[in-house]
């Protein structure tokens, strides 16, 4: 993809993005949570369940 022709600040967004992304690899994973939850994650899709009641939010 040829930036050159990009506005100045659509180029600085995209050096600011790569650098994040770049910054972001070199850190260390997350540790694994101890007794979370099971399933799907219920941030993702928007609902928790616990003990048979489901809220959503």
């Amino acid at each position: 993809m040829d930036r050159s022709n990009l506005p100045p600040a659509a180029q600085r967004a995209l050096a600011e993005a790569e650098a994040r992304r770049k910054e972001a690899e070199a850190k260390e994973p997350l540790p694994k949570e101890l007794g979370g939850r099971d399933g799907p994650e219920p941030v993702r899709y928007g609902d928790w369940e616990k003990k048979g009641l489901a809220v959503d939010f």
